[in-house]
């Protein structure tokens, strides 16, 4: 039934927390919120069908399996209105995120996103929504044909540019039509730079990427999102996936962000892992969350493996 989803029980710092997990068409802005809430505990799980409701309200004889628990720590009249006011609000808007949300990002900042009356809830929650397609401030041209827009803005502009007769308006639009193929994934190196250094440690917040919301943490400088994926459901070591690359490349952790190496969905062993997923395992194994490679350390090490190769005999190794 397209209202139930399946739920997976983690050991998250300690204590035993629900995670809920979604199919291929979940709700994915809804369950990424529920998330942050379970794994901060200010909602907790009971018997039955879906329902939130404010603090100290009883639930019906129905019961519902997820209720918002958080309390303001300041007891004021003021806040305690406000506080009411804040999940009265949430309590409207929450259900229209069960059919998805739509977001218009800037290119300007991992959190400038265009203001619709969905987001509200994000500030309601203090829950913190992120993006990271940026534009590359080294690269004056895409500067200056989108930088500082949305990308429905940046969309409009590319449509009006191949109909001008002014040819710099022609080569912008040229340009931005040409940004917007080439990050088609909507993660640039500069927007994942960017994104690391603005989330705080240790905070949970959603991250979002090609019609896609996410669970998004920051543990030990690293960025991982929680797998929700219904097909990892009975997989107790994967938890986490890192986000450390542009192109997809990825590694799944358990909850405490120790590498995994998990079966597929199907049951069949995962295909051989990254080379340099291979040499993390084996130095850091059972240690903090993984430190991966970079790229410029990865081109380094298979210029070294290929050189080996090739010079069988001990030679000097050539410059790095």
């Amino acid at each position: 039934d397209e209202d139930f989803y399946c739920v997976k029980w983690i050991t998250w710092k300690g204590e035993r927390t629900p995670v809920v997990t979604q199919s291929e068409n979940g709700p994915c802005p809804l369950l990424a919120i529920i998330n942050i809430l379970l794994l901060q505990w200010k909602a907790r799980m009971i018997p039955t069908s879906l329902l939130w409701l404010p603090p100290g309200e009883a639930a019906p004889a129905e019961g519902g399996n997820c209720i918002l628990a958080t309390q303001p720590r300041d007891t004021s009249e003021g806040l305690q209105l406000n506080f009411q006011q804040n999940i009265s609000d949430t309590m409207t808007v929450l259900p229209k995120l069960s059919t998805g949300l739509d977001v218009n990002v800037r290119f300007t900042g991992v959190s400038d996103f265009e203001y619709t009356p969905e987001c509200i809830v994000f500030d309601l929650l203090n829950i913190p929504l992120y993006h990271g397609w940026l534009v590359d401030p080294q690269i004056p041209e895409q500067v200056q044909a989108g930088g500082k827009l949305s990308y429905n803005q940046l969309v409009e502009k590319i449509i009006t540019c191949k109909q001008a007769s002014d040819s710099s308006l022609v080569s912008e639009g040229l340009v931005a039509e040409q940004f917007l193929e080439a990050t088609a994934s909507q993660l640039t190196f500069h927007g994942l730079c960017q994104l690391t250094a603005r989330a705080r440690e240790g905070e949970l917040g959603v991250f979002f990427r090609n019609n896609h919301f996410s669970t998004m943490i920051k543990h030990k400088g690293h960025l991982y999102l929680l797998v929700t994926d219904q097909g990892f459901l009975h997989e107790e070591g994967v938890v986490w996936e890192s986000l450390h690359s542009v192109d997809g490349d990825s590694c799944f952790c358990d909850t405490e962000f120790h590498l995994s190496h998990a079966p597929g969905k199907d049951g069949a062993t995962a295909a051989t892992p990254d080379p340099r997923l291979q040499q993390v395992d084996q130095q850091g194994q059972g240690q903090d969350p993984p430190s991966v490679l970079s790229d410029l350390e990865l081109a380094r090490q298979l210029q070294q493996e290929e050189y080996q190769q090739h010079h069988p005999h001990p030679h000097p190794a050539p410059p790095q």
